[in-house]
């Protein structure tokens, strides 16, 4: 840079003791717990101790809970989804299908994950959530990633399945469905790069499952709902064309009534809109398959607020006000979709 006369400045000479410090409180943290039960607010939890928690809500709650292995990553974790019912054994309800941490790195997404799950499992005043809608949640699609940034690169985003290029590891995962797959606009051919989309669409266990989860409930699916981080983003189809799906203005009241509640509870201020216009584009991407072979009635992907140095770090003492805030963006979206029916 210097060569070039470009100017700049070093935020950080090394980012090793941060990631290390991190660490450290997270691990202090979840050792001081006495109960199974997660306590969202303490500790970010790995993919094996996400799935032992949903697999004790099965037994707490046995006619709430489903529980199912939908299949397994490349380094053969199982990927696990959970439904949320209201016990009333009616079948076949329209469903609000949420995931995360696509990408592996962006810890709050999980953690997010989890609270909705406690919020509607624990909490009376959430009853009307699930009246009559099932909530289906995947709190950890890129399992094996995940598991990497705990153990080793903390700021890993992509899967680990290797590439045709044997230095470079892994493949993002939401550039790799198989809706407008391709595009150079939006994605990488590059295994080097942190946007590579795969040899071919759905080259990737991970992806496989998503896409198979997301058929599965194709003819009442929704609401569809990606969360990420970073960015208070809430982004819509279509991600590869600066053109919109033919509901988007009716997407775009759902995403409203998110932001606005966001904004009366905290000040919190989210853009949204289409993802190709506020952010970039994005070809392969799990929002635009949900609306064009899943039959998504609203797909939103969330970038959660930043924490941390890089964003995609908060410390422990910033899950709490990101993942309440969040809930209230999240609650008023889905009363939004409930309020006008499925369609």
């Amino acid at each position: 840079m210097q060569l070039h006369g470009i100017e700049y400045k070093v935020l950080l000479e090394d980012l090793a003791p941060h990631v290390r410090a991190q660490r450290a409180e997270n691990l202090s943290s979840k050792a001081k717990q006495r109960t199974h039960r997660i306590d969202v607010f303490a500790a970010f939890y790995n993919h094996s101790e996400i799935n032992a928690y949903m697999e004790s809500l099965v037994q707490l709650y046995p006619k709430r809970v489903q529980l199912k292995t939908f299949g397994w990553s490349y380094e053969q974790r199982a990927l696990k989804i959970l439904t949320i019912s209201n016990g009333d054994g009616r079948r076949n309800k329209p469903v609000i299908f949420i995931d995360a941490t696509i990408h592996a790195r962006e810890w709050i997404a999980p953690s997010f994950a989890l609270y909705i799950i406690q919020q509607l499992l624990e909490q009376a005043e959430n009853a009307d959530l699930l009246l009559n809608y099932d909530w289906v949640i995947m709190p950890v699609v890129n399992a094996d990633g995940y598991e990497f940034t705990h153990s080793d690169s903390r700021f890993w985003r992509k899967t680990r399945k290797p590439t045709p290029i044997e230095e470079h590891i892994g493949t993002d995962i939401n550039r790799n469905f198989g809706y407008k797959w391709g595009d150079d606009a939006g994605s990488s051919g590059d295994p080097a790069e942190e946007i590579y989309r795969g040899e071919q669409p759905f080259d990737q266990p991970e992806t496989q499952v998503l896409r198979d989860a997301l058929l599965h409930y194709k003819d009442r699916l929704a609401f569809y709902l990606s969360l990420h981080s970073y960015g208070n983003y809430l982004l819509l189809p279509w991600g590869h064309t600066s053109s919109f799906p033919d509901n988007y203005f009716y997407m775009m009241e759902i995403a409203d009534a998110g932001a606005m509640a966001i904004i009366q509870s905290t000040n919190g201020i989210y853009s949204y809109g289409s993802g190709y216009h506020l952010m970039y584009p994005t070809s392969g991407d799990s929002n635009d398959f949900a609306v064009a072979l899943a039959n998504a009635t609203v797909a939103i992907t969330m970038e959660l607020p930043a924490g941390g140095f890089l964003g995609f770090d908060p410390w422990v003492t910033h899950i709490e006000g990101i993942v309440t805030e969040s809930w209230v963006g999240v609650r008023a979206m889905a009363l939004e979709v409930i309020s006008r029916g499925y369609q």
